[in-house]
């Protein structure tokens, strides 16, 4: 079976609590689940100790056999030494779009264009 870390939803309309848990990859986000390592609340400070409350140990259980973390849940292990840093690499998220670029080659050229004049 293939069990995942991850983390399912709980909490109202527009105030989300999360659960980390550990589910066979196939069930649905809110499913049945196999154990409740924690809880995480994003709407408390990121220096809060109550934002994320994790089972260390059996965290460590869960990926000696084989459990693979989520990314967010995986930064969550990170943060908390279990695993050790990975390199993440998104190098398109920071790059603007085709019309930004556009836009932004426009104005260098009307920019340019009175300094030539002169």
């Amino acid at each position: 079976m293939a069990t995942k870390i991850r983390l399912a939803r709980g909490g109202s309309k527009k105030r989300p609590h999360y659960a980390i848990v550990v589910s066979d990859s196939r069930m649905p986000r809110d499913g049945r689940f196999l154990e409740k390592l924690g809880t995480y609340n994003p709407l408390l400070a990121k220096d809060s100790e109550d934002r994320i409350k994790l089972d260390v140990d059996r965290a460590k259980h869960w990926l000696d056999h084989g459990a693979q973390p989520t990314d967010r849940v995986a930064r969550f292990l990170e943060a908390a030494g279990v695993r050790e840093k990975s390199t993440r690499a998104n190098l398109k998220k920071g790059e603007p779009g085709k019309k930004a670029t556009a836009r932004a080659a426009e104005k260098a050229a009307k920019a340019a264009a009175p300094a030539e004049a002169e």
